[in-house]
């Protein structure tokens, strides 16, 4: 097996022999900031008192309230002169959250990104386009130094205007994206709007995460561009993406035991589960030297597959994000979360690329309603076939999330489009 580096091919007693001696150096450096120095010494915990990965457990949990309290540099580990970037979340719903790096940190997020490029097949001979937003985002710059650290010719195209998108993949011959999942089949259908084939598109290799989707939604992806679509996964407080990533098999996302400690937990009770549950996934840096993170909740529903992976490596994988614990509906009762409802309505072939899930209430209880984009070859004007695939489509979401939805049809291409994160549900429901 063709690796980046050796810790790729580190059996399961090496990852354990790192994990503890970096989580005993992290929880030295992390001591550095006031609020980590308050918390071990109430814990009683130093570097000390750690013995094997498992010894994590005794450390308090991080969370983005713990974060914004700090925001902008209370949880610096180093001398402000050490540090040579920051990356920001919005802030558009209150106090950001400020994550700063110093150079170290920057190789070490480079080298992991490098190590997922090259996992899934990408070569210092591919054209690299990053069609993700740079900026404050961790996203864009993250993907573009681990391509440029493969020795790839990168170019840092950012999100969106999709005719020059296009115009520079035909004009370099790029053969590897970055690229949102539901941006690329919006990609798409432009190019068909054009009168051109995406098939017949250089892409042999997109790389999508940013937003949860489901399998279903990456096999459009693929059978659209006939190209490998690999899922990725990170997040802002852990560098960007990077933390885990697909091999060629598909089948999970390696997540680099080297340089994150994972953990799932019950959301509810902060218990730990064993592989196999869905939980929320809560990670610990290892190799962050600015400003490390303990055990932090980062909220996104996921589970640890059990078994080895057939590619060989023994970095354990998680599945794809199910969603957010905060992102959960709740209508009539249930607990529903947005990628049930997609996975059914990818099922159909006669849905198209875009949907909007509607909730309001009528006065007496929620009523849900899943607005649909229908191909315009199936938009026929035989009532009876229209009305006879929407109570497919609700009978099959009722048999998921046991609620029956009001389906309504739109000619595709009608529904809101971003070029961004998608915008999948609208809560109307008054507040109580």
């Amino acid at each position: 097996m063709e690796v980046y580096d050796k810790a790729e091919l580190w059996d399961r007693e090496a990852i354990a022999q790192c994990q503890t001696a970096r989580l005993r150096a992290t929880i030295g450096q992390a001591s550095k900031s006031p609020l980590y120095k308050e918390r071990f010494a109430a814990a009683g915990i130093s570097p000390e008192s750690i013995h094997s990965p498992d010894d994590v457990q005794k450390l308090p949990f991080t969370t983005k309230d713990d974060l914004r309290s700090q925001y902008p540099t209370g949880m610096l580990c180093v001398p402000n002169a050490d540090i040579v970037r920051m990356h920001c979340s919005s802030g558009t719903t209150g106090t950001p959250t400020a994550i700063c790096y110093t150079q170290n940190d920057l190789n070490s997020w480079a080298d992991l990104m490098a190590r997922c490029l090259f996992m899934v097949g990408v070569r210092r001979e591919d054209v690299f386009q990053n069609m993700s937003g740079y900026g404050l985002f961790t996203g864009g710059l993250g993907i573009h130094y681990g391509a440029e650290r493969l020795g790839c010719m990168t170019i840092p195209a950012g999100a969106g205007n999709s005719l020059r998108q296009i115009k520079l993949v035909k004009d370099f011959n790029t053969t590897v994206a970055h690229i949102l999942p539901s941006y690329a089949l919006i990609l798409g259908e432009k190019l068909r709007a054009m009168g051109e084939d995406p098939a017949q598109f250089p892409l042999r290799i997109a790389v999508v995460g940013a937003e949860p989707y489901t399998e279903e939604f990456r096999q459009r992806i693929e059978e659209l561009f006939h190209m490998k679509a690999y899922n990725s996964y990170g997040l802002s407080e852990m560098n960007g993406p990077g933390v885990a990533f697909e091999c060629q098999q598909q089948n999970g996302l390696h997540l680099w035991e080297d340089a994150y400690l994972m953990e799932i937990i019950d959301p509810a009770t902060g218990e730990r589960l064993p592989d196999g549950e869905i939980g929320e996934l809560v990670l610990t840096t290892l190799r962050r030297e600015g400003m490390p993170i303990i055990r932090y909740r980062t909220r996104d529903l996921t589970r640890i597959i059990p078994g080895e992976c057939s590619c060989g490596r023994m970095h354990r994988r998680i599945d794809r994000i199910l969603g957010r614990s905060d992102d959960m509906l709740i209508v009539k009762g249930v607990n529903i979360y947005p990628m049930q409802i997609e996975q059914v309505l990818m099922m159909f072939k006669e849905v198209g690329q875009n949907y909007l899930i509607v909730l309001e209430n009528d006065g007496l209880s929620d009523v849900l309603t899943v607005k649909v984009e229908i191909r315009d070859e199936c938009f026929v004007e035989d009532m009876r076939v229209l009305q006879g695939l929407q109570k497919k489509i609700a009978g099959r979401l009722r048999d998921e999330i046991l609620v029956t939805p009001h389906i309504d049809f739109v000619q595709a291409n009608t529904l809101p489009k971003s070029e961004g994160k998608a915008v999948r549900v609208q809560d109307l429901r008054v507040k109580k």
